[in-house]
């Protein structure tokens, strides 16, 4: 693994309970979004590569938002890796994994995600090396019976559930001794964001932070 990373995925994962998984269709939305995010407690983003505005979001978030951390999510090639690392990206994270990939992520300039949904694809991510994963799509898995599942046989494993994680169901996955964090996407409502309802974003962040954190 790549040893000179500012941050590791452990450090990302644990800035707060849950990292934002945004799609952003104007990138001048994406500083003052991640900053109201930031400023509710949640450091950690996800900015999807969904949209033509997906780079030059994260360019704007990472040269702007002091104190944000993020990545890009659905990097499916290891171009895509490299374009987003190159626009600032401080991870990366894909919905699955290919050799390909587990190799650019090692090779990379910040720390990579990679996505599992079978055993077999976890056993081949911690055979390259990783030890953090992302678990998509999370409740079409099998929710927390999944995670407990793959906790026996793989107990050094951690993951990012991710897909279809609420904020009524995030403490159930929070609780389990494998989860790290949880991704979710209500941290990103596309109507307050399209309304530039900032301090609306920055309340929902900050009631989701103290709804997750242990007393």
């Amino acid at each position: 693994m790549n040893t000179g990373f500012v941050n590791t995925i452990e450090d990302i994962l644990s800035a707060s309970p849950v990292m934002a998984v945004a799609t952003i269709s104007r990138a001048e939305d994406a500083a003052p979004f991640a900053a109201a995010l930031a400023r509710g407690g949640v450091r950690s983003i996800e900015v999807t590569l969904r949209t033509p505005a997906a780079m030059e979001a994260i360019r704007r978030i990472a040269g702007e938002v002091e104190g944000a951390l993020v990545g890009a999510g659905t990097v499916l090639t290891p171009d895509q890796m490299k374009a987003a690392l190159a626009a600032g990206a401080r991870f990366t994270v894909s919905p699955g994994a290919t050799p390909a990939l587990l190799q650019a992520g090692r090779e990379g300039s910040a720390p990579y995600l990679p996505a599992v949904a079978t055993a077999s694809e976890l056993m081949a991510g911690l055979e390259a090396g990783y030890g953090t994963f992302k678990a998509f799509p999370a409740t079409v898995l099998g929710g927390e019976a999944w995670l407990k599942a793959m906790h026996g046989p793989f107990a050094e494993a951690r993951f990012c559930p991710t897909g279809g994680v609420t904020l009524e169901s995030a403490p159930r996955f929070l609780a389990l001794p494998n989860v790290a964090c949880v991704g979710g996407s209500w941290l990103a409502p596309p109507d307050r964001i399209a309304a530039h309802d900032w301090a609306g974003i920055e309340a929902l962040a900050r009631r989701t932070v103290e709804a997750l954190t242990p007393p």
